[in-house]
């Protein structure tokens, strides 16, 4: 007897779960958000802040590009709520976002560094700023970001 009773229950509570499921309706906004000094203060902490919202599905933040790319759940969650929401971010006096049309991924191209960025690259302890880690050929890789003047940008990979 107990044993149906546990049954019973185990397939009552299954379909009140299934029951109550609801649909996902997956829209993208992309967020030009200005206010951002830093990537890892600034992106980071927006992308992440984003990222536990009820409703949102996937956020990523461009900070060279002051872009959020924000998938989310339009049931759970609106474009002018995410928007309002990163404004309130840091007591809403730092960041400012509004809709924009463009999407901004990360490349992947890269360039190989000259001669003299490459020594000035392996001086730096974490080999951050212009050279990627990579090596091609011996050379040491830039970012596709590298601002460095001696970075040979015509040399891509």
């Amino acid at each position: 007897m107990n044993t149906k009773r546990i049954l019973f229950s185990i397939a009552i509570t299954c379909f009140v779960f299934i029951g109550c499921a609801k649909d996902v309706k997956k829209e993208n906004v992309s967020l030009a958000i200005s206010g951002m000094t830093c990537e890892i203060g600034c992106a980071k902490t927006i992308q992440s802040k984003l990222s536990k919202k009820e409703g949102v599905i996937d956020a990523k933040v461009v900070f060279n590009d002051s872009i959020a790319n924000i998938a989310y759940d339009a049931n759970t969650t609106s474009k002018s709520e995410l928007i309002a929401y990163v404004n309130g971010i840091a007591g809403g006096d730092l960041y400012t976002a509004s809709e924009t049309s463009t999407e901004v991924t990360k490349t992947k191209k890269s360039h190989t560094c000259s001669d003299d960025c490459k020594e000035k690259c392996e001086l730096k302890a974490e080999k951050k700023g212009c050279c990627s880690g990579k090596t091609i050929d011996g050379k040491m890789v830039c970012a596709e970001d590298c601002k460095m003047a001696c970075c040979d940008k015509k040399e891509t990979v």
